[in-house]
């Protein structure tokens, strides 16, 4: 269990799912530039984030839930959460003050593109369902991605396998964050389309290059355009 003061943002784990350097370059060296995609996403998140709760027969929905678990050792906001009113008081689920019956919470994360190849989005939605668990005491088993460029929610599955990927990226961001060194780039097409590529430098910094080659590289460059030009 962590403490309240040792609780990393869930944001964080999102970034570290995605790139361990981007996480470093973010949130050890407060480095970020907006480029197009990320202002993009910046706004719907802006529209999404308004601070109120809107109910239609059966569902209620709450937006920027303020959400922790200090067993992962995790702290975030939700984009909105939809309490789903169950058809009766056996199943599984929660009391809402000022309503009858049990509600059973569904996290729903807006992501301004398209799915992802990799884990990063599912991991930083089923770790917002594993804080509303500890924080209500109940199990959520689905949520939902929302993509603005499809337009389309696709369900997640907190199945087995993603709760433990996600735990045990819990446990390295902290081991992260404690050693306080930004991991080493690493080159892929993704790394394109990334605001931080111009700072990142993967095609120069990454283990497989020798940075004392390049810098001699790029010394010797210099010296014979000196030369050229005084001769």
């Amino acid at each position: 269990m962590y403490a309240e003061d040792d609780l990393l943002p869930i944001s964080a784990l999102q970034h570290l799912a995605f790139c361990e350097r981007q996480w470093g370059l973010i949130h050890l060296e407060g480095i970020w530039n907006e480029n197009r995609l990320t202002a993009e996403g910046r706004l719907m998140h802006d529209r999404v984030h308004r601070p109120e709760t809107e109910s239609r027969p059966g569902v209620r929905v709450a937006r920027s839930l303020r959400i922790h678990s200090f067993r992962l050792g995790l702290v975030g906001q939700t984009d909105i959460v939809e309490f789903r009113q169950l058809p009766d008081e056996t199943g599984n689920g929660i009391r809402l003050n000022g309503t009858a019956g049990r509600w059973q919470p569904r996290p729903v994360e807006f992501k301004r593109g398209v799915p992802k190849a990799g884990h990063c989005d599912t991991i930083q939605l089923c770790a917002q369902a594993m804080c509303l668990e500890e924080m209500l005491d109940v199990l959520i088993e689905e949520g939902d991605l929302y993509y603005g460029r499809t337009h389309r929610r696709y369900e997640v599955v907190f199945n087995g396998d993603l709760r433990k990927e996600t735990e045990d990226l819990a446990v390295r961001l902290h081991a992260l964050f404690t050693e306080g060194r930004t991991p080493r780039a690493r080159y892929s097409r993704k790394c394109d389309g990334c605001s931080l590529v111009a700072r990142c430098m993967p095609k120069v910094t990454g283990p497989s290059k020798d940075i004392d080659h390049y810098l001699a590289s790029a010394r010797k460059i210099e010296e014979d355009d000196t030369s050229e030009a005084t001769s």
